[in-house]
């Protein structure tokens, strides 16, 4: 308890003596950033429209190859020509890491592809 009031009373002390040497702030000259910036506005994009169905379309499974994924990848490939045999599922790769862009993929999605279910992982 006497080294609390001691401290305290060390430390008023020492702010006594800084304001009487003029080691105190200049209001003028004290600037209060914000750290969190300025947040840009949300840009809300629509969905996609749904085909109303699969039959006869080419959808692609992209396994993103986030790490331990690729048992639940092939089942889920299983899974959907099993319940849909009327549609084409293209099993890729992407390459490189989850993270990595792989533009050459998205092309040929974009070309032949009615849809694509994309994994990220979990």
């Amino acid at each position: 308890m006497k080294s609390t009031a001691v401290k305290i009373l060390g430390l008023a002390l020492m702010a006594a003596a800084a304001a009487s040497i003029g080691w105190t702030a200049d209001p003028a000259r004290i600037v209060v950033m914000n750290p969190q910036g300025i947040k840009p506005e949300i840009r809300k994009i629509p969905m996609a429209a749904r085909p109303a169905s699969l039959d006869g379309k080419t959808v692609y499974i992209v396994d993103t190859k986030y790490p331990n994924t690729k048992p639940f990848v092939e089942e889920l490939h299983a899974a959907l020509k099993a319940k849909y045999p009327a549609t084409t599922w293209v099993l890729k790769d992407k390459f490189g890491g989850y993270m990595d862009d792989d533009p050459n993929l998205w092309k040929e999605v974009k070309a032949k592809a009615a849809g694509a279910i994309v994994l990220v992982g979990h």
